[in-house]
C-alpha cells in the first residue's frame, strides 16, 4: 500500500512538472536558461524554506551535507539549465518526450550502482509506458522545430542527472527527512543560480518581464518548484527509484495540453491511446503478481 501512495503522489508531481514544461516553453523567448532556472529554484526555495522551519524538519547529519549539496547543485543547477536550453529548441512535448525517458535512465543507473533489481514485469510496464508516450507524440514529429533534435538530445543527457538524483537521494534522505534533503539541495542550487545570473547578466530579462510574464513565473517557481518537487521527495520516500520515475511518462501529456493553450502546439488524437497505454503501463510496473 505504500508503494502505491508514492506512485500517486509521483503522478501529481509529475502533472505539475509536465505543465511547468508548457510553462518554461513560454517563458523562452523572454528569458535565458539560467534566468529561467533562478525564477524557478529562487522562488521555489523561497517558499519551501519556511515551511521547512515551521515543520522543524530534520536535517541531514553533518556529514551528509557535502554529497546532499552535490547532488542538488547537481540537479537544480546543472540538470535543469540543461532542461531550458532543450526547451529553447523543440516543443514542450517533445521535450517532454524526451525527458519520459527517465525510468529507463533510472533502472539502468539503479542496476549498476545495486540499489535495485530488474524484473521482467518490471521492465514491461516501463517499456509500455515510454511506448505510449511515442505512440501519443508521434503525429506531431514531422511539424517540429529545425533544431528540435538538438534540444531532445540535450534532454536526454540531461536525464542522467535526474537518474543519479533519484538513485542516490533515498539513504539521505531515510538519515534525516524529505523536506530537509531537499530544501538544502534546492538551496544549494539556487544559490549557485544566483552566482551565475549574477556574471552572466540573466537579471536584465527579469527585470523585463509584464504581468502574465511574471504570474508564469510565479507558477513555475511554486507549482512546478516548490509543490512538485516536495511531492516528489516524498514518493521517493515511499516507493522504489523506478516505480517513482515511470509516473514521469505523464509529464508529456500535461505538457501538450497545457501547452496547447499558451503556446499553440498541437494535440492529435494519439495523446488520448498514448495516454491510456501509459497508465496501463504504470499499473504493471507498480504492481507485482500475488505469490501462491
Amino acid at each position: 500500500m505504500n508503494e502505491w501512495i508514492g506512485v500517486a503522489i509521483a503522478l501529481v508531481s509529475s502533472c505539475l512538472g509536465g505543465s511547468a514544461a508548457a510553462i518554461t516553453r513560454y517563458l523562452t523567448g523572454n528569458a535565458d536558461p539560467v534566468a529561467l532556472a533562478i525564477l524557478r529554484w529562487g522562488i521555489g526555495f523561497l517558499c519551501l524554506l519556511p515551511v521547512a522551519f515551521l515543520l522543524r524538519v530534520r536535517w541531514p547529519q553533518p556529514r551528509d551535507w557535502p554529497p546532499v549539496m552535490a547532488l542538488g547543485l547537481c540537479f537544480f543547477g546543472v540538470f535543469f539549465v540543461l532542461y531550458n536550453i532543450a526547451i529553447s529548441y523543440t516543443t514542450a512535448a517533445r521535450a517532454s518526450l524526451a525527458l519520459a525517458t527517465l525510468p529507463l535512465h533510472t533502472m539502468v543507473v539503479a542496476a549498476l550502482l545495486g540499489v535495485e533489481r530488474l524484473t521482467l514485469r518490471k521492465t514491461a510496464g516501463v517499456c509500455i509506458a515510454v511506448l505510449g508516450v511515442a505512440a501519443a507524440l508521434a503525429a506531431g514529429l514531422s511539424s517540429a522545430p529545425k533544431n528540435a533534435w538538438r534540444g531532445e538530445l540535450i534532454m536526454m543527457a540531461a536525464v542522467f542527472c535526474m537518474a543519479f538524483y533519484n538513485v542516490l537521494s533515498r539513504p539521505f534522505m531515510r538519515r534525516s527527512s524529505a523536506l530537509g534533503f531537499l530544501t538544502v539541495g534546492m538551496g544549494t542550487g539556487a544559490v549557485a543560480l544566483l552566482i551565475a545570473g549574477a556574471f552572466t547578466g540573466s537579471f536584465a530579462a527579469i527585470k523585463d518581464f509584464g504581468t502574465p510574464q511574471w504570474i508564469a513565473g510565479l507558477y513555475l517557481g511554486i507549482g512546478g518548484g516548490a509543490a512538485a518537487f516536495i511531492l516528489w521527495v516524498m514518493a521517493l520516500e515511499r516507493a522504489t527509484p523506478t516505480r517513482v520515475a515511470n509516473t514521469m511518462t505523464v509529464n508529456p501529456i500535461a505538457a501538450g495540453l497545457l501547452a496547447t493553450q499558451l503556446v499553440g502546439e498541437p494535440i492529435t488524437p494519439n495523446l488520448v491511446i498514448g495516454l491510456v497505454a501509459v497508465f496501463i503501463g504504470i499499473w504493471i510496473a507498480t504492481s507485482e503478481a500475488r505469490k501462491a
